[in-house]
């Protein structure tokens, strides 16, 4: 298959699910907001290694949040319900009560199931916290030496969707990084998903699996360039130089389509000689995105 130039590869990816939630911090300038968000979701590229995968969603405006300031939406994903309460009770009091003028509140309403974060944080207080419910949500109020953190009770979490992507091959390594940049700047335009990689790309795509026994995953070494000439088999072709991988993680599988659609035409409109997508035969994940349904 042909795309603005580019060879789409007939294959798909595989997700599989993951548990999420949506965070909403919120500071007295949009620049606060922002430098709470990165540190929360900092250090959570793979639940391999990192115990949750998160991002920064989108930035708010002061008429989209609880509290009428500059903000940021942040997603999490765990592979369990009681992971993600544990990964926002860490990294909510690590990083978002830590920073000047934040606030914290939960970003999914009316859902099933929650998750306990405030509760937990409220202890920081030593006994001179308090509390009050509004709409029937209870937020707390923890003193801090600059004033109140303020932070919801409970957080909303759903059965998302993680490990969509997208592979992009270039001719060499800035082709194939401008192709990649343009596909994560075009995923970033959909609501609920992130790309948990650093600028949302990884160049260092894994398998599961290693010849040493304690690593559970390592090098793509299929996808490796400098390997072509000491692997059994290769998926780089004898033209390409540099490959780089997005992984998506969405709240649901819809935007997830979404986003790998939206990048898929942005990749080969900036000029990506190939793009594929990783799957392990249909044996780890049950949604299955074929690249041939995303072609425009």
């Amino acid at each position: 298959m042909k795309l603005r130039g580019a060879e789409i590869v007939d294959t798909f990816a595989e997700a599989f699910p993951m548990w999420g939630a949506r965070v909403v911090i919120t500071a007295a300038t949009p620049a606060w907001a922002l430098e709470a968000g990165r540190s929360m979701t900092g250090f959570a590229t793979s639940v391999i290694g990192c115990k949750c995968e998160a991002g920064i969603e989108r930035e708010l405006a002061p008429d989209e949040t609880p509290d009428g300031r500059p903000g940021v939406s942040a997603l999490l994903f765990a592979m369990d319900r009681e992971g993600v309460g544990k990964r926002l009770v860490e990294r909510v009091g690590q990083c978002v009560l830590t920073s000047p003028t934040s606030a914290c509140f939960n970003g999914l309403d009316d859902v099933e199931h929650t998750v306990d974060v405030g509760g937990q944080l409220r202890f920081f207080g030593d006994g001179f916290q308090a509390s009050k419910v509004l709409d029937g949500q209870r937020y707390w109020r923890v003193p801090v030496m600059e004033g109140e953190f303020l932070v919801q009770e409970r957080f909303g979490v759903v059965e998302g969707v993680a490990g969509g992507n997208l592979i992009m091959l270039g001719r060499d390594a800035s082709s194939a990084l401008r192709s990649a940049e343009a596909a994560a700047s075009a995923m970033r335009s959909v609501e609920g998903v992130i790309m948990p990689f650093p600028g949302g790309i990884a160049r260092s795509g894994s398998k599961v699996g290693s010849r040493y026994s304690a690593l559970p995953a390592s090098t793509n070494d299929v996808l490796c360039p400098t390997l072509r000439g000491q692997v059994e088999h290769t998926d780089v072709p004898p033209d390409v130089e540099a490959v780089f991988e997005i992984v998506i993680d969405g709240l649901a599988l819809e935007p997830v389509r979404e986003a790998m659609r939206r990048g898929l035409v942005a990749a080969a409109e900036a000029g990506a000689s190939q793009v594929t997508a990783g799957n392990y035969g249909g044996n780890l994940g049950p949604h299955h995105i074929h690249l041939r349904e995303l072609m425009p």
